[in-house]
């Protein structure tokens, strides 16, 4: 039998007939059948208003890179969507790394989504390495419930060097969901820091995640966190960690009594619950409805979904700003030897900083 090499129907198709051997694939596929087809901004606001979450997570993608094209893109999506936006309940759940976020998630949603029906989005945010930039964003695989149901959209985004681990689309990100029919919304932070600052101006309810039988637990007890916390919650209360939760859950209550009123003139709860076994989730919720409640009634709702407006106005200036900085040619091209005069002791950081924006603002002032 004459190897097919040696056939001349096989010329052209092998290592040895002298060419390159294409992909093992049907050589009568057409391809052109497979490719996506570009979507325009009206493309995605239409699939997002009609509740398409493939359409939907394309738009996320969207939003998130930083490539000019499509950030101009993603401006005309989000300006599109904003008037389908800000008719849900938006939840910001952080708390020290270990406390169970991706857990108890899980069970909050499921509970929501059972107890009140609509649809739910998580947004998840994972952290960045600082050497390699990569995230792993494996938030839901913990959240096995969740990531099965129909009326749940759940979308890990790398901080990618955001502020504090949120990441720098999020608050769009909202629109978007928002748009799309999500009534409720819960952003996770990676942990405990400056992501609670930007975390909380893009939320209606903060809710902090902590741990008993760890140690000192005033540790946890920090006036910045504390303050903007609407409410405290002591994760894994069961079993033989119950004494030690319910002793944490009192020294917080007290430092609590210690602050000023917030401004919203909620004094901030804290409770005792266990996602693993799904055991006080109710109480939780019922806190947090309680809190939407009282805020919705005394005005201060709509107070703080302007003043948060106002915050990421500044916000946008403060990020457009630096991106025209650093994306500038001649700045890129003076950095490097900015770096070197710094590293060599030949400028100070100060120094070296003020002539780069000095150069910067004669540019842009030409």
């Amino acid at each position: 039998m004459e190897h097919p090499e040696n056939n001349e129907e096989y010329k052209g198709l092998t290592v040895n007939s002298g060419v390159e051997q294409p992909a093992i694939i049907n050589p009568y596929l057409n391809r052109s059948r497979f490719s996506r087809r570009k979507l325009t901004a009206a493309d995605y606001v239409e699939g997002i208003v009609k509740g398409n979450v493939t359409v939907l997570g394309q738009a996320v993608t969207l939003v998130e890179s930083t490539h000019p094209d499509h950030q101009k893109v993603a401006q005309e999506v989000i300006e599109k969507c904003l008037p389908y936006s800000g008719k849900s309940i938006r939840i910001g759940i952080s708390g020290v790394p270990g406390a169970g976020k991706s857990t108890s998630i899980d069970e909050f949603g499921i509970h929501v989504l059972e107890r009140t029906g609509g649809r739910l989005a998580v947004l998840a945010i994972d952290p960045s390495s600082e050497k390699t930039k990569g995230s792993i964003l494996g938030d839901k695989t913990r959240m096995e419930k969740l990531s099965v149901h129909p009326d749940s959209f759940i979308r890990p985004s790398p901080s990618a060097g955001s502020l504090g681990g949120v990441a720098r689309k999020t608050r769009e990100t909202i629109i978007l969901c928002e748009a799309a029919g999500f009534d409720k919304i819960f952003v996770e932070t990676v942990g405990v820091g400056q992501s609670e600052t930007a975390c909380h101006s893009m939320v209606d309810f903060f809710l902090l995640i902590q741990l008993a039988g760890t140690g000192d637990e005033l540790q946890g007890i920090k006036r910045g966190i504390m303050e903007m916390a609407d409410g405290i919650v002591i994760n894994k209360c069961d079993g033989d960690n119950v004494e030690a939760c319910h002793l944490a859950a009192r020294q917080f209550q007290n430092a609590l009594h210690l602050f000023p009123m917030p401004e919203s003139g909620w004094l901030p709860k804290v409770l005792c619950y266990s996602g693993f076994y799904g055991l006080g989730i109710k109480e939780v919720w019922d806190m947090v409805y309680d809190y939407v409640d009282f805020v919705k009634k005394n005005g201060y709702f709509d107070f703080r979904r302007a003043e948060q407006a106002k915050y990421w106005m500044f916000e946008s200036i403060n990020e457009q700003l630096r991106n025209g900085f650093y994306n500038n040619e001649t700045i890129r091209d003076l950095l490097p030897g900015a770096e070197r005069n710094v590293l060599e002791g030949r400028q100070t950081s100060f120094i070296a900083a003020k002539q780069l924006l000095d150069t910067y603002y004669t540019l842009i002032s030409r």
